[in-house]
């Protein structure tokens, strides 16, 4: 394998099997099987060495001959796991190995679970979870089909019977048949027919009188049952642990996927996009005693920058600046994202205008402040310009009321009257009332939104005339232009 795996701890390797080449999944995949066929000789070496005990209930004649497949079964998959990572190369007969080692293990599993039992855990355990780790660890059309295949194959066992067939079995129980009273060996359906019901008399104690049920009765369910947790237990909890992993990776790439989505990869803050949406969402939840404000940032002369020193050291730049706001907003309610290429966007909920020319003062001198050490050992300085709007609370419920009055406006006028004299609306334009209505409540934000962004704009470009490094206010604007 490309990655050993007997070089890494139990959380490493769990940690990196989605990550691994094709090769060393299915190498590990080989490995997993490898250490099933294992338990599953344990089994077969317990059972010989109390063979004297279980032999009433065990087929003796079938145990030998299925005990010799499972140990050539495992022998062939140690090589195999080897082989694979050999072949990692050459990805056709790569290929062709993982049809091999799927079939392989679809003629093993299917075998053990009719011989075992096909309504045992053991059926149930294996079906689910070799499907399951097939088609995370190979090419999951082979897993499928194979998962099909193997369901195939079972139902044919569970209906062979119908047709006269009697497949052969490990289980064989001897009970006193109540019409011949003789020792007989059953089906495999008749003996867990007899299993169930004394399980069911075990926990229950309605069903069977305890009394007409052997010792050897008795013995045999609870060895098969114990068979059953043996071989299907330990499996299970792997399966159940690595199905958990993937769902916790498939969780971390979705949160990663949404931090990309909301995030600007250069400095980290909230992307343009995102920005926008929770100024949009914040100037909804906004109360009518809540004074609103924005901030919008620009690096001055930061082409220069990048002409000088490069674009790498332009990226250090917005990285630092974006810090420095990180910083120095830390303890606010501050909304912070990258609006364009050198441009900041600082949202301010619930900061009135005097609170928000004094934070843009401070950026402003923080920015300039603050030494950017290149690798090439020079020292880098940048100013800002920055243009604030703050919009009052007042004026934030003027705004309001005039949608209200269109939202009022559009209702009413969906009305007509009847003979009498009861406002009614049709179905068609009652919907369509609605649509408008709801357009119009989600456009209100937005309008706001913009309005703000485009009085701090004109702020930011007075900034800039005025010889850079500035902090201009647009209602102070708006109060010399009235």
């Amino acid at each position: 394998m490309a990655i050993s795996i007997y070089q890494l701890g139990y959380k490493k390797l769990s940690q990196i099997i989605f990550e691994w080449q094709i090769a060393d999944r299915t190498s590990l995949l080989a490995l997993f099987i490898f250490i099933e066929v294992a338990l599953h000789w344990l089994w077969f070496l317990v059972v010989w060495l109390c063979r004297d005990t279980v032999e009433p209930y065990v087929d003796m004649h079938l145990f030998y001959p299925l005990w010799l497949g499972v140990t050539i079964t495992g022998v062939l998959l140690w090589w195999m796991i080897g082989y694979l990572s050999r072949i990692k190369s050459n990805y056709k007969l790569l290929l062709r190995w993982q049809l091999t080692l799927v079939l392989l293990y679809t003629v093993y599993i299917t075998s053990i679970i009719i011989m075992v039992g096909y309504s045992s855990l053991v059926a149930g355990v294996s079906l689910i979870s070799g499907a399951m780790l097939g088609m995370m660890l190979i090419k999951r059309r082979y897993a499928w089909r194979i998962f099909l295949l193997q369901i195939f194959l079972v139902l044919l066992a569970i209906i062979s019977p119908y047709f006269g067939i009697s497949l052969p079995n490990l289980r064989q129980m001897p009970v006193i048949s109540p019409l011949i009273d003789i020792y007989s060996y059953l089906t495999y359906n008749e003996i867990m027919t007899i299993e169930n019901a004394i399980a069911a008399f075990i926990f229950t104690k309605e069903t069977l009188d305890w009394d007409d049920i052997s010792e050897l009765q008795r013995s045999s369910t609870f060895f098969w049952r114990s068979t059953h947790v043996y071989l299907a237990l330990p499996k299970a909890l792997f399966t159940v642990y690595i199905f958990r992993k993937l769902l916790y990776i498939l969780d971390e790439s979705r949160k990663e996927i949404l931090e990309h989505a909301h995030k600007d990869e250069l400095t980290t803050l909230d992307n343009r996009r995102y920005g926008l949406t929770q100024m949009q969402q914040t100037l909804a939840d906004a109360t009518a005693t809540q004074d609103y404000s924005v901030i919008l940032l620009d690096l001055d002369l930061f082409k220069e920058i990048n002409d000088s020193y490069g674009h790498n050291v332009g990226d250090q730049v917005l990285r630092e600046v974006a810090q420095v706001l990180i910083d120095s907003l830390a303890t606010t309610d501050a909304i912070i994202s990258r609006y364009g290429g050198e441009e900041f966007l600082i949202v301010l909920p619930n900061t009135a205008h005097a609170e928000t020319l004094s934070i843009a003062e401070q950026l402003r001198v923080r920015i300039a402040e603050h030494v950017i050490q290149t690798e090439d050992k020079d020292s880098v300085k940048v100013t800002a310009s920055l243009g604030i709007y703050t919009l009052t609370a007042d004026e934030l419920t003027v705004i309001k009321d005039r949608h209200f009055l269109k939202e009022r406006a559009l209702l009413s006028s969906q009305a007509k009257p009847t003979r009498t004299r009861a406002a009614v609306f049709s179905q068609n334009k009652l919907s369509g009332s609605a649509n408008a209505l709801s357009d119009i409540q989600q456009q209100l934000p937005k309008d706001i939104c913009q309005h703000l962004i485009s009085s701090a704009d004109k702020a930011l470009y007075e900034a800039k005339d005025r010889g850079r490094n500035e902090v201009v206010s647009a209602n102070d604007l708006l109060a010399v232009e009235a």
